[in-house]
C-alpha cells in the first residue's frame, strides 16, 4: 500500500495511532481528510520519509484497538456525545474565563493573545448550535435509519467543520502557535495547555464524524 497516495482521513481511520503521527507533523487529518497524504505533506513542508516511517511502525506493530469502522453506529454516536459534546460545554467556558484574565492582566505584553476571548466566545456559541443540531436532528435520524433525510444535514455540518478548522488556525495565529512566553504566569500556562487539549479534541471529533460516521452512513446502505 502506497501511503502517500491514500487520503489522509482514510489513513487516520484505518491505522490505530495515525492521528498522533499527524499531530506530530502538524497535518490536518479532519477537515482535510479527503486529500492525499502526499498533498498534505507538501502543503505543510513536512518530512515525507520520516512521517511514512512513523506510520509504517504503527502498521508493523499491529496493536489491536477499538475500531469505529465496525462498531455499531449507536455506540459511535453515544461516544461522540459523551466524549466531546459534554466536554466542550465545560471546557470552553473555562478557556474563555482564563483568556479574559490573561488579556486583562497582560494587555501590555507583546505576546498577549489579544482578541482570543472574543474568538473563543464566538466558537462557543457556534459550536453549541452545531452540537444541538446534531443531537436534535442528525443523531436521531441516523439511529432511525432515515439516511435520505440526514444527508442534507450532513452536508451542512461538513461545511461547518471546515469553518472550525479555520478557527483553530486563527487560535494558533493569535497565540503564536499556542506557545506561552518564557516566565508566563500560571493562568497563561493553564490557558495554553487547555487550548492545546481543545485543539486535539476538536480535530479528533471532526475526524470521527467526517471520515467515519458520515462515510459509513453514506456507504452502508441504510
Amino acid at each position: 500500500m502506497d501511503l502517500l497516495e491514500q487520503p489522509i482521513g482514510k489513513i487516520a481511520r484505518d491505522i490505530p495511532g495515525a492521528t498522533s503521527v499527524f499531530h506530530k507533523y502538524g497535518l490536518d487529518f479532519c477537515c482535510g481528510g479527503s486529500k492525499k497524504l502526499s498533498v498534505m505533506i507538501e502543503d505543510k513542508g513536512a518530512n515525507a520519509s520520516l512521517l511514512v516511517f512513523d506510520l509504517q511502525k504503527l502498521i508493523d506493530l499491529g496493536e489491536p484497538s477499538l475500531s469505529w469502522n465496525v462498531a455499531p453506529l449507536s455506540d459511535l454516536v453515544a461516544y461522540i456525545k459523551d466524549r466531546y459534546h459534554s466536554i466542550y460545554r465545560e471546557q470552553l467556558p473555562e478557556l474563555i474565563r482564563l483568556s479574559a484574565r490573561v488579556e486583562k492582566v497582560h494587555a501590555d505584553h507583546p505576546a498577549c493573545p489579544t482578541g482570543l476571548t472574543e474568538h473563543l466566545e464566538k466558537m462557543y456559541e457556534e459550536l453549541g448550535l452545531h452540537m444541538l443540531d446534531e443531537e436534535k436532528n442528525l443523531f436521531p435520524l441516523i439511529m432511525a435509519g432515515e439516511i435520505s433525510k440526514a444527508r442534507p444535514i450532513i452536508e451542512q455540518l461538513v461545511d461547518e467543520h471546515e469553518n472550525y478548522g479555520r478557527q483553530l488556525e486563527a487560535i494558533e495565529e493569535i497565540t503564536h502557535n499556542i506557545s506561552a512566553p518564557e516566565g508566563a504566569c500560571n493562568t497563561w500556562s493553564a490557558l495554553y495547555l487547555g487550548l492545546r487539549t481543545f485543539k486535539v479534541d476538536l480535530m479528533q471529533h471532526i475526524h470521527l464524524e467526517n471520515n467515519i460516521l458520515f462515510d459509513r452512513i453514506k456507504t452502508e446502505g441504510f
